[in-house]
């Protein structure tokens, strides 16, 4: 059995068994449920009593640490199910222009691409947007909003994003992430489910769309890029962070094949179209691009031995750079924060490449190089397909 053969028989992207991934997927959660479950029960500090540090009067939750409560009994990383997941309409999240906040981080894949899409949509005016990062503080106190005057969002009048999070439901105990979506009337989070936010904005908002808005989730495709972006999930968009966390050998050996095998298959199946759907861009096709922006220059450091780079890649690498330079793709992809040195301290004698030269890097000019990926469409003028106007 050749090397191609026997990768299409762990992960093809074509006949993925769906219901027993999902079941997977689902034990997964469970166990890291129970995993909290137990933890509050026996009384453990690490997650049931929550350590606090009070900054400017705000009395903040210390942030839970995804090796401890993440990691299972044999070291795998397991991701912690997502809290918040109702959906948009008439019922306890309406949908209305202006009613909610997107607050979304530089350096985190998972909340980049929502705000990739919210810019594709047109939804500018209907979601107001904010960013955070991390600050220095004695403990680790989540994100922040530290761009913002005195680290102070200036309407939802919080400077840590955990108090939407408690101020939503005062007994959640797992890490607070972004995406998320919050009600800017209450000023609780309402939805932080990375997997499906992006399609609530392609669908739940689409009364806000701009004209001619791109049809990133045709519903005639919405089974295959439902399964295709649970795939992606697992072997590309969880894979690096599976090396990241994971404290078994076998868990990180596990990881790193299967994302390396995962994008040898995205090579292939690029070869002869020009995005993972063909002619145009798809929500699949965001949530590829976000692990490969940052995979160079930030995600090698985290998977070890690196065994190809992005650039390698004939097709992956073009594909990238077709994306890039879409203005909204662009416009939300920070490289110089992917690749921020954290080393870089006076006095230090080695320092990385980074580090040293970081400021002197063009990363447009390397990511707006042609790519000449437009002749392998049939409307080669195009890389959206346009929404049908109701």
């Amino acid at each position: 059995m050749n090397r191609t053969t026997e990768q299409r028989n762990l992960l093809r992207i074509y006949s993925i068994d769906k219901k027993e991934n999902s079941i997977c997927l689902q034990i997964c959660s469970n166990k890291t449920e129970e995993k909290i479950e137990e933890s509050q029960k026996k009384g453990d500090s690490d997650m049931a009593e929550f350590d606090y540090e009070v900054v400017n009067g705000r009395k903040i939750r210390v942030r839970p640490v995804e090796t401890v409560s993440e990691v299972d009994e044999n070291g795998y990383f397991v991701r912690q199910p997502n809290h918040f997941t109702e959906g948009f309409g008439e019922g306890k999240n309406p949908v209305e222009a202006g009613r909610y906040r997107l607050v979304w981080a530089k350096l985190c894949h998972w909340s980049n691409r929502a705000s990739i899409v919210r810019e594709l949509l047109g939804l500018d005016e209907a979601i107001s947007v904010n960013m955070v990062d991390h600050a220095e503080h004695e403990k680790n106190l989540g994100w922040e909003f530290v761009y913002d005057k005195d680290n102070v969002d200036p309407v939802l009048d919080i400077q840590f994003l955990s108090e939407a999070y408690y101020k939503a439901d005062d007994d959640y105990t797992g890490r607070t992430t972004v995406p998320a979506l919050i009600d800017v009337k209450t000023g609780k989070v309402v939805n932080n489910d990375y997997h499906k936010l992006t399609n609530y904005f392609e669908v739940d908002f689409k009364p806000f769309h701009k004209k001619n808005a791109p049809e990133l989730y045709p519903e005639e495709l919405r089974d295959e890029i439902d399964e295709l972006n649970d795939w992606l999930f697992d072997n590309i968009n969880n894979g690096v962070y599976k090396t990241t966390f994971c404290r078994s050998k076998e868990a990180y050996w596990d990881a790193y094949n299967s994302f390396y095998a995962a994008m040898d298959l995205l090579e292939e199946r690029l070869e002869n179209r020009r995005f993972l759907f063909g002619d145009y861009v798809t929500d699949s096709d965001v949530r590829l691009y976000v692990t490969l922006a940052r995979l160079d220059i930030r995600y090698t450091h985290q998977l070890g031995h690196t065994k190809r780079p992005l650039f390698t890649y004939k097709n992956l690498w073009a594909y990238a750079r077709d994306l890039y330079q879409i203005p909204a793709f662009k416009n939300n992809t920070y490289f110089k924060d992917f690749a921020n040195p954290d080393n870089k301290k006076q006095g230090r004698t080695f320092e990385s490449f980074n580090a040293r030269f970081l400021d002197e890097i063009d990363f447009d000019a390397y990511w707006g190089a042609p790519h000449n990926r437009a002749r392998l469409s049939s409307d080669p003028g195009n890389k959206f397909r346009t929404e049908k106007q109701d």
